[in-house]
């Protein structure tokens, strides 16, 4: 299924940086940065259950917030792209 997972971390304090950091890293390792604060990962039901409890550990929910939208396994009818940052096939072969 493609998770599409958004933050907002608050980066007014060296520990709101260090946070952001952390959350940017552990998406990287589960999906592709489509946006700034914006990944797209295809997971199964338990390792989006894992990365979604791994984040919620992360942040500090009195100043940062998480978005997590579960687009299923039909989701390439669901996803349009316009613009820069072209789309690769998530579930493909990766070729370099």
């Amino acid at each position: 299924m493609l998770l599409l997972i958004s933050y907002d971390v608050n980066t007014e304090t060296e520990s709101g940086k260090k946070r952001l950091r952390k959350v940017a890293k552990l998406c990287a390792n589960y999906g592709q940065r489509v946006q700034n604060s914006v990944f797209e990962c295809v997971l199964d039901a338990s390792q989006a259950c894992q990365v979604k409890a791994k984040l919620a550990k992360l942040i500090d929910p009195e100043k940062d917030s998480l978005r997590f939208y579960n687009l299923g396994n039909n989701y390439k009818s669901k996803v349009e792209h316009i613009g820069a940052k072209p789309c690769f096939d998530l579930e493909g072969v990766l070729t370099l």
